[in-house]
């Protein structure tokens, strides 16, 4: 950003006090201040950022936004009620003089798979800015935004929602040009209250600028409906309806020889009667349904299908989204940056997908926020599981009794065990691989949880252990010796 203390003021309907300095970031830790900043106190859980704002000043910060009073301030504090919706407003005060055309990125699952996709996809075109990681609530997009130059054509922002009003403030945040909804099903539904998951995503249509679209997935009928009833002009996509002008399908996995870490997926799209096959940097299924809602939006933004498939060429995912390693004779797949139902089910359909035959064991984290739904949509997640027929399954966290008779539902009968804390996986996932015979045979493992079961620990002892038996014998593990 590049806004004036005096205009902050202003838009926050503040009389200013002290000189008028330029302001070109913004920081809610002390730790990020730099000269030139705006330093955010925000109340936490564990820490009050106005106890740091003498740090924050030590480190450069050029003002404060409090709400509380601070005499001791050596720099101009704006003072108000609530520094996160002051926050907000700074940002929608700074959206307003950006020349970018504005993409809001929303779904239940896959929406920071698709938010990266779309913008390395629009870099090809021209500057792109977009939220660090998945940083979609009041504090992280307000503030993805205000670290925009302003010069860009393209922004690509991502909204998350976890309680009933949350998209109401951040579509009134951004005002997006294109509001692209990726698909709705059970994922932190505990606090959205009575209305549907498609009702609140919808809500981001409300909120368009000014001749503004939304792109939509046609193949949720609930979301369909409720995007109908913003009254918002609407472009759809599909994976299951080929009349659609926007439709993708999923041609199978791409393994490359000069990169055995790499997962890939050849797809072939149609975007508005233009044919083009593509590789993305996944596989499976579910990818086609990233592919197709990050291609159309680059077409409806202006892109050409040669542009598109640039894009989608030197595209990369960030760490833990289906991230694979390869450890000796095992596939190691890291999707552990957190889980819901409809991603449960995905990445554990495409990292089956990848085993071909050879074992897999998905090594799995409770779904958080579930709310009352929590216990039956863990028992429909064991009975998935049990579809797979996986060679074993270990499980970290809570209701593991509901996993456990899903899969004794769909007549699973191999084995199962809890984690009960982190020294003891390795011992655990030890004696499933030994009762299974498949120390020497390897397969793929998938690790995937909710945040708060923090699985990348487990999955960085996994890959440890396979990498320490590699550097100690000089052999690739599982060729004649029991490394995991």
């Amino acid at each position: 950003m590049r806004l004036r203390y005096h205009e902050i003021a202003a838009c926050l309907g503040l009389v200013p006090c002290g000189g008028d300095r330029l302001l070109t970031s913004v920081a809610t830790d002390s730790r990020e201040a730099t000269p030139g900043s705006l330093f955010v106190c925000i109340r936490g859980e564990h820490a009050d950022g106005h106890d740091f704002v003498r740090q924050a000043e030590e480190a450069g910060a050029s003002a404060v936004l409090a709400s509380r009073a601070l005499p001791r301030a050596n720099v101009p504090v704006l003072p108000v009620q609530d520094t996160v919706r002051a926050l907000g407003r700074i940002a929608a005060y700074w959206r307003r003089s950006a020349r970018a055309k504005i993409a809001g990125v929303t779904g239940t699952a896959g929406k920071t798979t698709l938010k990266e996709l779309l913008a390395q996809i629009l870099a090809v075109r021209g500057k792109t800015a977009r939220n660090n990681l998945n940083f979609n609530n009041q504090i992280g997009m307000p503030r993805a935004m205000l670290a925009a130059d302003g010069d860009e054509d393209f922004w690509v922002m991502e909204a998350g929602i976890s309680r009933e009003g949350d998209m109401e403030e951040l579509g009134g945040i951004l005002r997006p040009d294109m509001g692209l909804i990726l698909n709705v099903g059970v994922g932190h539904t505990q606090r959205l209250g009575a209305k549907g998951v498609a009702a609140h995503k919808a809500a981001l249509l409300r909120y368009l600028a000014p001749d503004g679209c939304g792109l939509v997935s046609a193949d949720y009928p609930d979301l369909v409906r409720e995007a109908a009833a913003t009254g918002a002009t609407l472009h759809f996509f599909s994976i299951k309806d080929a009349s659609m002008k926007y439709h993708a399908a999923y041609e199978g996995p791409e393994m490359q020889d000069d990169a055995p870490d790499a997962v890939s997926g050849r797809y072939r799209l149609c975007l508005d009667g233009e044919w083009t096959s593509i590789a993305a940097p996944f596989c499976g299924e579910y990818g086609a349904e990233n592919c197709i809602a990050a291609a159309a939006a680059a077409h409806l933004m202006g892109l050409s299908g040669s542009e598109i498939a640039a894009g989608f060429k030197r595209a990369a995912m960030p760490a833990q989204r289906f991230s694979r390693k390869r450890c000796g004779r095992w596939d190691v797949i890291d999707d552990t940056y957190n889980a819901n139902p409809l991603s449960m089910r995905r990445m554990l359909d495409a990292a089956s997908e990848l085993a071909e035959g050879r074992a897999f064991v998905p090594v799995l984290g409770e779904m958080l926020e579930l709310g009352a739904t929590a216990a039956g949509e863990h028992e429909k997640l064991g009975l998935h599981l049990a579809e797979l027929a996986p060679a074993g399954v270990l499980w970290k966290g809570g209701h593991a009794p509901d996993i456990r008779a899903g899969l004794r539902r769909g007549g699973y009968k191999g084995a199962f065990a809890v984690i009960r804390e982190s020294g003891h996986f390795i011992a655990t996932v030890q004696d499933l691989l030994r009762d299974k015979n498949l120390d020497g045979k390897g397969g793929v493992i998938l690790f995937k949880g909710s945040r708060g079961n923090r699985l990348e620990k487990e999955c960085a002892d996994f890959r440890a252990r396979c990498c320490a038996g590699q550097e100690e014998t000089g052999k690739t593990p599982g060729e004649d010796e029991n490394v995991l």
